[in-house]
């Protein structure tokens, strides 16, 4: 079984992404890994180069500013990575630059993608998700964060990435056939210091709308408010261990009152309906199988 890691990252240093912790939280379940790093204002292809493995390629791509809908150049980055996959791989392992897979995980994710190499109806493999807020004490827990995506695609280049690389379709806009696997992807991508994210929030936002828009909705301020959130639970559970340095980095504070969570009639019906009758109103962008 051959898998292959995947990636794209542009302005790492700049807006302070785990991209290091992300590439090799996985690396050992890879036999190669492409990265493709986008045009920067920082030394990202450095940051990316000074990872000491052998199992990595880079490929130096340019972003195309003038996709400001949707994120589209978020998949348009996505497929680049992919489609530079040689055919010899079985499985391509997609890895963002906020997510981060715990090692406790990984012989969970081999045997899976073992199991499921010689079915080709499986398409990919589906995981779930912890996203952090805050600091890397708080989980947030409201429907509006996905709770789910596709991580583990087969090597088909008919495959490609969906909307704002939040998923993958193929063929003609098909939905993927995927295994649920009982690991977590972890999100850290709300966990910047509030500098770094106003900043990754005043870009960031330019893939999805116009300058006006930007002016409108983006607050002028050199920090982001954190406290802006709905519910939130703690995590009492331990953070990879490829984590820590940064973890011990922390240089800012941010607390949330659990038992102030705001929670809407909305929330609570669809809790509730899920309960009793199984029925989850979620956005599912695959079908399992």
């Amino acid at each position: 079984m051959h898998v292959t890691g995947f990636t794209f990252i542009r302005n790492a240093v700049r807006f302070d992404y785990p991209i290091v912790e992300a590439i090799t939280s996985i690396l050992p379940l890879c036999d190669d890994f492409v990265v493709a790093v986008g045009n920067s204002e920082d030394d990202t292809l450095g940051l990316i180069k000074a990872i000491d493995s052998p199992k990595i390629r880079i490929i130096e791509t340019v972003w195309d500013e003038s996709l400001r809908e949707g994120g589209r150049v978020l998949a348009v980055e996505t497929d680049k990575a992919f489609q530079a996959i040689s055919d010899q791989s079985d499985w391509c392992f997609y890895i963002q630059g906020d997510e981060v897979v715990h090692e406790k995980y990984h012989e969970i994710i081999y045997a899976e993608m073992k199991k499921w190499k010689d079915t080709p109806e499986v398409d990919g493999l589906l995981f779930n998700y912890r996203h952090f807020y805050g600091s890397y004490d708080y989980v947030a827990i409201s429907s509006g964060w996905y709770k789910n995506e596709i991580r583990i695609i087969r090597n088909n280049k008919k495959i490609y990435s969906f909307r704002d690389a939040q998923g993958f379709r193929k063929d003609n806009d098909k939905m993927l056939k995927v295994k649920p696997i009982d690991a977590y992807i972890y999100h850290y991508g709300w966990v910047k210091p509030p500098r770094n994210m106003q900043l990754k929030q005043q870009s960031f936002q330019k893939l999805w709308h116009n300058d006006d828009w930007i002016e409108k909705n983006i607050p002028k301020t050199d920090a982001f408010d954190y406290t802006g959130i709905d519910s939130l639970t703690l995590f009492n559970e331990t953070h990879p261990a490829i984590m820590k340095a940064r973890i011990d980095r922390l240089n800012w504070s941010f607390s949330h009152d659990i038992t102030r969570n705001k929670v809407t009639m909305k929330e609570i019906l669809k809790a509730l309906v899920k309960e009793y009758f199984g029925i989850d109103f979620s956005y599912k962008n695959y079908i399992k199988i």
